[in-house]
């Protein structure tokens, strides 16, 4: 019994590794980027940690990702907004998807990603770091938003009952 504990464990820390390897990559090498604005298929390791291993896991999985892609990979200055914004997309995902990936919960966690964290909040770190102007700043993160909110709620839907079939299958949901 104590062996199957650590072995689940194990494997939830193997996960959480790759999935933040995964982040890693698919944030700094498969997204498209402009100083301001960044698309992309990034917020999947945070979905799947999420639905996997809940927020607090998912939440680590953006901030460790976050902070690695930035000391590997710099794209600009490092500001600790940015860690806590990657981290809150993680929990958010947590928070909705961990017990069920129905419509309602893909729709909430989308648009509370989209709309407070990256549109607001990003936006916000975005202006302190580049002393750019907020206001100015909001019509292209808006232009982001609207491409990401259907392509994330998509994605989401499309692999929401994959997602838990296959992690019940394997005994990774802990």
């Amino acid at each position: 019994m104590k062996e199957n504990v650590l072995l689940v464990k194990l494997i939830r820390l193997v996960m959480c590794a790759l999935f933040t390897a995964l982040f890693v990559v698919l944030e700094r090498f498969l997204s498209f980027n402009v100083w301001n604005m960044r698309v992309g298929f990034a917020f999947l390791p945070l979905a799947l940690t999420g639905t996997l291993y809940g927020p607090l896991s998912a939440a680590l999985v953006g901030a460790c990702g976050d902070v690695l892609g930035m000391m590997l990979f710099p794209t600009g200055p490092y500001f600790p907004g940015f860690t806590l914004t990657a981290a809150l997309t993680g929990a958010v995902f947590g928070l909705f998807l961990r017990k069920k990936q129905a419509l309602p919960q893909i729709t909430a966690a989308v648009l509370i990603n989209q709309i407070a964290l990256s549109l607001l909040l990003q936006t916000l770190w975005i202006s302190i770091t580049y002393g750019a102007s907020y206001v100015a700043l909001l019509p292209t993160r808006l232009i982001q938003c609207l491409i990401m909110i259907p392509v994330q709620f998509v994605v989401l839907l499309l692999l929401a009952k994959r997602v838990t079939g296959l992690a019940k299958r394997m005994q990774l949901v802990a």
